[in-house]
Protein backbone atom coordinates (compact mmCIF):
# COMPACT_ATOMS: atom_id res chain seq x y z
CA UNK A 1 0.00 0.00 0.00
CA UNK A 2 0.95 3.59 -0.92
CA UNK A 3 1.39 6.06 1.77
CA UNK A 4 -0.40 8.18 0.13
CA UNK A 5 -3.44 5.72 0.19
CA UNK A 6 -2.33 5.26 3.84
CA UNK A 7 -2.66 8.76 4.57
CA UNK A 8 -6.15 8.75 2.96
CA UNK A 9 -7.38 6.14 5.50
CA UNK A 10 -5.93 7.12 8.15
CA UNK A 11 -7.58 10.34 7.87
CA UNK A 12 -10.86 8.72 6.85
CA UNK A 13 -10.91 6.95 10.11
CA UNK A 14 -9.93 9.92 12.15
CA UNK A 15 -12.87 12.35 10.78
CA UNK A 16 -14.97 9.32 11.87
CA UNK A 17 -15.92 8.38 8.40
CA UNK A 18 -15.57 4.73 7.21
CA UNK A 19 -12.96 4.96 4.23
CA UNK A 20 -14.96 2.27 1.85
CA UNK A 21 -18.31 3.49 2.60
CA UNK A 22 -17.97 6.50 3.12
CA UNK A 23 -21.00 6.42 6.08
CA UNK A 24 -19.82 8.17 9.64
CA UNK A 25 -19.25 5.51 12.67
CA UNK A 26 -21.96 5.62 15.20
CA UNK A 27 -21.41 7.63 17.99
CA UNK A 28 -20.44 4.51 19.99
CA UNK A 29 -18.05 3.42 17.57
CA UNK A 30 -14.63 3.09 18.67
CA UNK A 31 -13.60 6.12 16.02
CA UNK A 32 -15.22 8.21 17.59
CA UNK A 33 -13.58 8.29 21.19
CA UNK A 34 -11.84 11.46 21.74
CA UNK A 35 -8.10 9.50 22.75
CA UNK A 36 -8.27 6.80 19.25
CA UNK A 37 -9.19 10.30 16.98
CA UNK A 38 -6.35 12.13 18.32
CA UNK A 39 -3.78 8.88 17.70
CA UNK A 40 -5.13 8.68 14.44
CA UNK A 41 -4.73 12.40 13.63
CA UNK A 42 -1.29 11.70 15.07
CA UNK A 43 -1.01 8.77 12.82
CA UNK A 44 -1.79 10.87 9.70
CA UNK A 45 0.32 13.26 10.45
CA UNK A 46 3.12 11.36 11.00
CA UNK A 47 2.56 10.03 7.53
CA UNK A 48 2.25 13.25 5.99
CA UNK A 49 5.78 13.82 7.28
CA UNK A 50 7.22 10.81 6.26
CA UNK A 51 5.32 11.10 2.65
CA UNK A 52 6.96 14.70 1.98
CA UNK A 53 10.41 13.48 3.41
CA UNK A 54 10.10 10.39 0.78
CA UNK A 55 9.09 13.45 -2.15
CA UNK A 56 11.73 15.50 -0.90
CA UNK A 57 14.34 12.94 -0.92
CA UNK A 58 13.86 12.16 -4.72
CA UNK A 59 14.25 14.87 -6.05
CA UNK A 60 17.66 15.29 -4.39
CA UNK A 61 20.88 13.94 -5.96
CA UNK A 62 21.27 10.53 -5.40
CA UNK A 63 25.05 10.56 -3.67
CA UNK A 64 23.30 13.45 -1.09
CA UNK A 65 24.09 12.66 2.84
CA UNK A 66 26.80 10.07 1.76
CA UNK A 67 29.88 10.03 3.14
CA UNK A 68 33.11 11.31 0.69
CA UNK A 69 35.88 9.02 -0.05
CA UNK A 70 39.45 10.40 -0.55
CA UNK A 71 39.59 10.07 -3.79
CA UNK A 72 36.38 11.97 -4.46
CA UNK A 73 37.46 15.07 -1.76
CA UNK A 74 40.79 15.13 -4.42
CA UNK A 75 38.97 14.98 -8.08
CA UNK A 76 36.53 17.89 -6.51
CA UNK A 77 39.32 20.22 -5.04
CA UNK A 78 40.98 19.74 -8.59
CA UNK A 79 37.96 20.03 -10.56
CA UNK A 80 37.10 23.53 -8.25
CA UNK A 81 40.78 24.67 -8.68
CA UNK A 82 40.60 24.06 -12.27
CA UNK A 83 37.86 26.58 -12.24
CA UNK A 84 34.62 24.75 -12.31
CA UNK A 85 31.33 26.01 -11.22
CA UNK A 86 29.56 25.09 -8.01
CA UNK A 87 26.39 23.39 -10.20
CA UNK A 88 28.62 21.72 -12.31
CA UNK A 89 30.57 20.05 -9.57
CA UNK A 90 27.55 19.33 -7.65
CA UNK A 91 25.84 17.49 -11.01
CA UNK A 92 29.24 16.21 -11.20
CA UNK A 93 29.95 14.43 -7.64
CA UNK A 94 25.63 13.77 -7.43
CA UNK A 95 25.63 16.30 -4.61
CA UNK A 96 24.02 19.46 -3.22
CA UNK A 97 25.49 22.88 -4.19
CA UNK A 98 25.35 23.45 -0.53
CA UNK A 99 27.23 20.01 -0.07
CA UNK A 100 30.07 20.95 -2.67
CA UNK A 101 29.75 24.65 -1.07
CA UNK A 102 30.34 22.72 2.69
CA UNK A 103 33.11 20.47 1.74
CA UNK A 104 34.67 23.15 0.05
CA UNK A 105 34.76 25.63 2.83
CA UNK A 106 36.05 22.33 4.79
CA UNK A 107 40.01 22.02 2.54
CA UNK A 108 39.76 26.38 3.10
CA UNK A 109 38.74 27.01 -0.68
CA UNK A 110 35.88 29.05 0.34
CA UNK A 111 35.45 31.37 3.52
CA UNK A 112 32.57 30.41 5.59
Amino acid sequence: MEQAQALAIVRSLAAGVDPESGEVFPPESAYQRPQIVRALYAAAEALDRSERFERRKAQLPAKTGEPWLEEEDRRLLAAFDAGGALAELAAAHQRTQTGIRARLVKYGRLAA
